[in-house]
């Protein structure tokens, strides 16, 4: 008995191998952001993936799938576990969270009050902008992963400007989306097409997210984690954990995860919600649903909770109840998952040498460090795209708050990089109506 696992990269990679003994496992897939892996998206094809994985798993042993990639991974195992009848999340549940106008169509119907008003942008790619938009808008792709052109505009000007693509830019967003879009045209065609843009009210508060699982229609939490953003910006600075969310406002998130799961037929697997709370109006808004963990917190939440996401997403697609698992003494009474970033593409930052990676790891031997070299043209597509690029994530845990704030002084120095905090004593703030971007494990 094997599981497959896949699109398996950055921290999924990381946190599978830590049960490669427990659970024998094999990967299928490619990385979008490696060259030349990533020259499989010319011709990649959703059915024809699945159909390749569904020939090979009476020979290979495969006996359940399992994948937290938001872009194709997700869909993927869903339309795999349907095929093998093995256990999964529904096709129609994950079309349903990653087509955005469609989540927030239900979400109108059954929780109204968690939900902002909402319309498709009608034009094309590249086309006019048309009138009688009220700014500012947020702006997002109905689908999308990592943020990808999720920005707030304030007049048909930036609008404009906001949707205008060269040749190689519309080639990229097109073969992004069309995999997703194929299967959605067949399996819920009343959502429309996922070619388009979303326009949304901006929101304001606070940024939060909820983690959590259903086993066989029944719908627990596994936690929240706070964000905390650049100042002014939508762009991520770091995660925290625990979160500094009242108990009773947890609760009232996973009220809302409950009716909206429940609507979209959402019976069994992980999932991340992204949402608002504003404590001066008492308002929770979602942002959207994710039908996967975040799989940037399953060592958060391992440091600080004892449990590990990973193997929950393991033992569900075995079918099995992650509740029955042991639960390890925590090593930490707090973590945060750092983002460095740059909002110049002309300022490349130096990457950290084998000495200094050597040098942070025997100060802090629980830190996870990603480091994202990029190429002048990435850095200035990220620009564009995001209004900044990543270089960096690093995560730290301590025996608090306090000293975590220490840790990553320190780490920072190490790396050659500035610390990513501010007012770290505040809980998570958001820039008013700028910061509702698809949080995934990629941020």
């Amino acid at each position: 008995m094997s599981s497959l696992v896949l699109f398996n990269y950055d921290w999924d990679r990381v946190g599978f191998a830590r049960h490669a003994d427990s659970y024998p496992q094999d990967t299928a897939g490619f990385d979008l952001f490696s060259f030349p892996s990533n020259a499989q998206l010319v011709n990649f094809d959703l059915n024809r993936f699945v159909d390749k994985l569904a020939r090979l798993a009476p020979s290979k042993g495969w006996t359940a799938v399992t994948s937290q990639h938001e872009q194709f991974g997700a869909l993927a195992a869903a339309l795999l576990a349907e095929r093998m009848a093995w256990p999964g999340t529904p096709v129609k549940a994950v079309l349903a969270c990653q087509h955005k106008l469609y989540a927030r169509e239900v979400l109108a119907r059954i929780c109204p009050e968690a939900n902002c008003d909402f319309e498709r942008l009608q034009a094309s790619y590249g086309q006019a902008a048309p009138e009688g938009v009220a700014y500012p808008a947020f702006v997002k792709p109905i689908k999308a992963a990592f943020s990808v052109l999720a920005r707030t505009v304030h007049n048909r000007d930036e609008l404009q400007a906001h949707t205008r693509f060269g040749a190689w830019e519309l080639w990229v967003i097109r073969h992004l989306v069309e995999p997703f879009e194929r299967i959605a045209r067949e399996r819920l065609p009343q959502a429309g097409t996922a070619h388009s843009l979303l326009l949304e009210t901006p929101m304001s508060g606070h940024q939060y997210n909820l983690d959590g699982y259903v086993f066989y229609g029944d719908v627990r939490a596994i936690g929240v984690v706070d964000a905390v953003h650049y100042p002014g910006t939508n762009a991520f600075m770091r995660f925290e954990l625990p979160s500094k969310l009242p108990a009773h406002i947890q609760d009232r998130a996973l009220e809302v995860a409950r009716r909206f799961l429940k609507a979209v037929g959402f019976s069994h697997g992980l999932f991340n919600m992204e949402f608002f709370y504003d404590a001066q109006s008492d308002a929770l808004k979602v942002i959207e649903f994710n039908p996967r963990m975040a799989s940037q917190f399953s060592d958060l939440y391992q440091q600080v909770r004892g449990v590990d996401l990973h193997q929950f997403a393991l033992e569900l697609a075995h079918g099995r109840d992650p509740a029955l698992l042991p639960v390890a003494v925590p090593v930490a009474g707090a973590a945060a998952s750092f983002v460095y970033r740059s909002f110049s593409s002309q300022d490349p930052v130096s990457m950290p040498g084998h000495k200094q990676e050597q040098a942070l790891l025997a100060a802090f031997p629980q830190a996870l460090l990603f480091a994202f070299k990029k190429s002048r043209s990435e850095r200035a597509r990220d620009q564009k795209w995001l209004g900044s690029y990543r270089y960096g994530i690093l995560h730290l845990s301590a025996p608090d708050e306090r000293q975590l704030r220490v840790d990553c002084l320190r780490a920072s120095e190490l790396l050659g990089w500035p610390a990513p905090y501010t007012e770290w004593h505040h809980a998570a703030t958001a820039p008013s109506g700028l910061s509702h971007g698809a949080l995934t494990s990629a941020t």
